[in-house]
């Protein structure tokens, strides 16, 4: 399996990223960013690009792949409605037309988050954004493509976060996973469970295109 992965520097890109380099079926991972990884593995290239929703320069390196993992994304908070959108669905979808486009045999995967809003109706601005996005990535004749909404995530395998807050916030979560994986089944996800789903999905498919926490722990 060659595989895309776009936000390998955030904190699922990273567990996602050290999930492909660990499975035997994945032959190669191209990562896609702003910027570099810092990792050096026999599997793993870097395309370093100060635009990653303009591929236009970079389209012959994007042909060949069976998978994209798409973990790029960013906080609504504080952001307007309109520029959130443009770093969310414009970017996303102007970077899965181009895959689309390139390689119709792929499998695309894009984290979503709990409490997407399908209908883009709602009250809540992100979700609303984030259903859009669902929405339109659906809609592109991909092989397939699938919507990853986990709720809580844990970071596991020295990968971490990016934003201090959440860094003190895992920080305090990490220990007592056990416990709260037993008291919300359906809530808590690790770094790892959703590596380890998408590699599942991109070899086996799903039986429904939007996949919430439970559908990720079990894969």
């Amino acid at each position: 399996m060659r595989v895309l992965l776009f936000g390998a520097t955030g904190m699922v890109g990273q567990g996602v990223l050290r999930e492909c380099l660990l499975d035997p079926d994945v032959q190669r991972v191209l990562a896609v960013g702003r910027g570099s990884i810092g990792k050096r593995d026999e599997k793993l290239r870097e395309l370093v690009l100060p635009d990653v929703a303009d591929l236009s320069d970079v389209e012959a390196q994007l042909s060949g792949f069976d998978a994209c993992f798409f973990c790029l994304g960013v906080s609504s908070v504080g952001m307007s409605e309109e520029r959130y959108t443009r770093l969310t669905y414009d970017l996303t979808l102007s970077v899965a037309q181009t895959l689309a486009r390139l390689n119709p045999g792929m499998t695309f995967v894009y984290v979503s988050g709990t409490g997407t809003d399908s209908s883009e109706r709602g009250r809540t601005m992100w979700a609303r954004v984030k259903g859009r996005t669902e929405n339109a990535l659906l809609r592109l004749p991909f092989k397939a493509a699938y919507m990853f909404r986990p709720a809580a995530i844990v970071p596991m395998h020295g990968v971490r976060s990016k934003t201090g807050w959440y860094r003190a916030l895992y920080a305090l979560m990490t220990p007592f996973y056990p416990a709260l994986k037993a008291l919300f089944p359906n809530g808590i996800t690790t770094t790892e469970r959703v590596g380890r789903a998408m590699l599942a999905v991109a070899r086996r498919g799903y039986s429904k295109p939007v996949l919430e926490t439970p559908d990720i722990n079990s894969l």
